[in-house]
């Protein structure tokens, strides 16, 4: 059997390591020591050839910069988001690091504590070697169905942007605004990611499909999703500070929302509904956000 290391011990580390687990030989590491099967060393860990990251974006660069060394490991990164101080997508962040070849990226809606039940789901494998995607994909148990890519630009773009629609349909909901509203800002959504995508040079099939509305339905229409979730919070008047505290894990929408902002910014882009979540996590009231939308 393969050997497989899983690196971060979160709901979606160990729902990966479970998954993987039933046709590999998983191990598993955290920052903090876990009870949990097959825990071993950060250390260790880096000595195998097969790597699954699970680490948050926003702590990503610090993480890689202190702890990672390179040794010819092939690498799935399982995070989605931009990083906001920076910018950068993960593929730039990972770049400094990892060559491409060794390099592939988790997309899909694929929430957590159903992949720990066995419910089925389809996910894809994207990178720009064709071989490794082939590879990782080959890890994943019956239950969920694999597809590879080369849009790696596609799948990141897709990930993260779902995250900060997920706030807005939460908000949506939060508010009471009706299902004709939320299936409009998911909609609007999907064609906002589409076109800051297509900046980038992403792929339009990367966007009709799992990585793109597959993951962006999933997570902005659940309370699962920790993302809506936030957007709940923002419909309550709560601040991201508290929100943040309440939730008790990373969401990681709010960053992708700052890095969004300032892109725009820079890049003179129209992004109405990342602009009007990025409004509302600074304090502007939801229903003043929504006039403004409705309006631009």
């Amino acid at each position: 059997m393969t050997k497989v290391g899983i690196i971060g011990a979160g709901k979606w580390g160990l729902a990966l390591a479970f998954a993987l687990d039933q046709k590999c030989e998983v191990y598993i590491t955290s920052r903090t020591p876990r009870d949990i099967k097959n825990f071993v060393s950060l250390e260790d860990i880096l000595k195998l050839d097969y790597l699954v990251i699970t680490i948050p974006v926003q702590q990503i660069s610090s993480w890689l910069e202190e702890n990672f060394i390179f040794t010819n490991q092939k690498i799935l990164v399982a995070s989605k988001g931009i990083e906001a101080t920076s910018g950068k997508f993960l593929n730039e962040i990972y770049a400094s690091y990892v060559p491409d070849e060794n390099i592939a990226f988790l997309s899909g809606p694929s929430f957590a504590a159903e992949v720990m039940k066995s419910l089925p789901t389809a996910i894809v494998v994207n990178s720009k070697n064709e071989e490794l995607s082939a590879k990782f994909a080959s890890f994943f148990p019956a239950f969920i169905k694999t597809y590879t890519s080369t849009d790696v630009v596609g799948a990141e773009v897709a990930g993260a942007y779902k995250n900060v629609i997920a706030i807005a349909a939460g908000i949506c909901e939060g508010l009471g605004l009706g299902k004709n509203a939320a299936a409009s800002l998911i909609s609007r959504g999907l064609v906002e990611m589409h076109r800051f995508g297509k900046v980038y040079g992403a792929k339009d099939e990367s966007f009709i499909g799992l990585s793109g509305a597959g993951d962006l339905f999933l997570t902005a229409s659940s309370t699962m999703s920790r993302n809506f979730r936030v957007g709940l919070g923002i419909a309550e008047g709560k601040s991201k500070e508290q929100i943040v505290k309440e939730l008790g894990e990373v969401a990681e929408g709010i960053g992708t929302t700052y890095a969004l902002y300032e892109i725009a910014k820079k890049k003179e882009l129209y992004l109405p509904i990342a602009r009007e979540v990025y409004n509302m996590l600074e304090g502007l009231d939801p229903h003043v956000s929504l006039s403004n939308f409705l309006a631009s």
